[in-house]
């Protein structure tokens, strides 16, 4: 059964997995807020680019890749994002980024997760905003759901971190300004 972490909050993956962890599967999905009154009668809801990224780094903080939107794959190839969604619709996960931690370099010691709005809009037009983890058997072994609505344009969603060959899932939901992963580089940085 999924863990439902709340923000600032950390588990071990390697432990909550039934199985030897080999890969993830990292899931983000959010709906556009609905709009009321009349004229959300008539216009209805806005499509929202939510824009999932992971960023690779080393023990000492060095940003080692990047994958999102526009780069998809590691140069390690371990790390690969599944695709763009620009409006938010549908059941399920939004996007996807699996990682395959056997093939992950010895080099990556964190990989931070961030989301933001490739249009600038703020989080006060995001609900029902949430992150899952998934082992290699699409076990789900934890959930983080991001509750900070606001005029920010990104999160920095968690820190996956490597400690004695065992991996943990750290909640950050931390409200980042900026329409890129590059925009959020200090932010993640500063938290190591």
């Amino acid at each position: 059964m999924a863990i439902n972490l709340e923000k600032n909050s950390t588990i071990s993956l390697t432990k909550s997995a039934s199985v030897e962890l080999k890969k993830l599967t990292l899931g983000l999905g959010w709906n556009p807020v609905k709009p009321t009154g009349f004229f959300g009668a008539i216009f209805g809801a806005s499509d929202i680019d939510l824009d999932a990224s992971c960023v690779l780094l080393s023990e000492t903080g060095e940003v080692l890749d990047k994958v999102f939107f526009q780069k998809l794959k590691s140069k390690c190839k371990s790390v690969q994002h599944q695709g763009d969604n620009r409006t938010g619709e549908g059941d399920g996960d939004d996007e996807q980024i699996k990682i395959n931690l056997e093939k992950l370099p010895k080099n990556v010691s964190y990989m931070a997760l961030t989301v933001n709005s490739f249009r600038g809009q703020s989080f006060n037009k995001v609900e029902q905003a949430y992150c899952r983890v998934m082992d290699q058997t699409q076990a789900e072994l934890c959930r983080f759901t991001l509750s900070e609505q606001g005029n920010h344009t990104g999160i920095y969603i968690a820190l996956l971190s490597r400690q004695n060959n065992e991996w943990h899932f750290s909640a950050k939901g931390q409200p980042v300004h900026g329409t890129n992963v590059n925009d959020m580089l200090p932010t993640i940085c500063s938290s190591l």
